[in-house]
């Protein structure tokens, strides 16, 4: 318990600091909020009659892709908050306050932590506020129980971390800030070429396998099964396979980054 406390204060701390400084600066956390916002009101409204055509063999009405596409927005939101994680590790890195907080009495992991489970929260908020706009727009979800929902809910907060520590490893491996928010645009980019938006068996054949093989489409369609009572089959735990392997390659190649020497 001795050697555990002073972990959990100094994570508390630097979490709390991670959370000032997106106070303080809130551009980043609205670009990430603004943006899949953006995008479904722009595919409901002005693309959601022409797009639904693309599922149910095109018997879909609006209301129907606004239930289909909700799932791969709140993706979507995850997949874009840790981007001002990325921005905000690699700012620690080069402006000079690591190597101040490595000559101090602090848990040295504590640093990271802070900035994953601040990224996660600032996700969770984020997905919160988006899924209530996609409420004000029509979105339903009357078949899913209680559990479904707290199981989404942590599916989301899964997905979250296994992204944020790869997050993190890019912002420790960006040379500056402006590399670290170029570095991050792959994590951005991923949730347009999933299932997001269209079904994968409506897309160019030479596409599918793109879409098919990568982690947002399995959990996207886990939740998808969660909150609209879709089959999810063997998706739920191919989302958790890839969340503990990208998690434990982002966090072994986060901390191996952080405690090197400084040169």
């Amino acid at each position: 318990m001795s050697s555990l406390s002073p972990a959990v204060r100094d994570s508390y701390t630097m979490l709390r600091r991670n959370l000032l400084h997106a106070r303080r600066y809130p551009s980043v956390t609205l670009n990430v909020l603004l943006m899949p916002i953006v995008l479904l009101l722009l595919f409901v409204y002005v693309f959601g009659d022409v797009m639904s055509a693309g599922i149910d063999g095109g018997g879909a009405d609006r209301a129907e892709y606004i239930a289909y596409l909700v799932p791969g927005i709140l993706l979507m939101t995850i997949g874009g908050a840790p981007a001002g994680t990325t921005v905000s590790v690699a700012m620690d890195m080069t402006e000079g306050i690591i190597a101040r907080f490595r000559t101090m009495a602090i848990h040295r992991g504590s640093v990271l932590i802070g900035h994953v489970v601040g990224s996660v929260l600032r996700a969770v908020i984020s997905v919160v506020l988006v899924g209530a706009v996609a409420v004000a727009v029509g979105f339903r979800s009357t078949d899913a129980s209680a559990l479904e929902w707290l199981a989404a809910l942590g599916m989301l907060a899964l997905v979250a971390t296994a992204f944020t520590w790869i997050a993190v490893g890019m912002g420790l491996a960006s040379p500056n800030a402006e590399a670290a928010g170029n570095n991050a645009l792959p994590l951005m980019i991923l949730p347009f070429l999933s299932s997001a938006f269209v079904p994968v068996d409506a897309m160019p054949g030479w596409f599918q396998p793109v879409a098919e093989y990568q982690p947002f489409t399995p959990a996207i369609e886990t939740l998808r099964g969660l909150l609209l009572g879709s089959a999810i089959g063997n998706d739920w735990w191919i989302t958790i396979c890839w969340c503990l392997g990208l998690g434990t390659l982002g966090y072994f190649w986060a901390t191996s980054l952080f405690h090197r020497d400084p040169q």
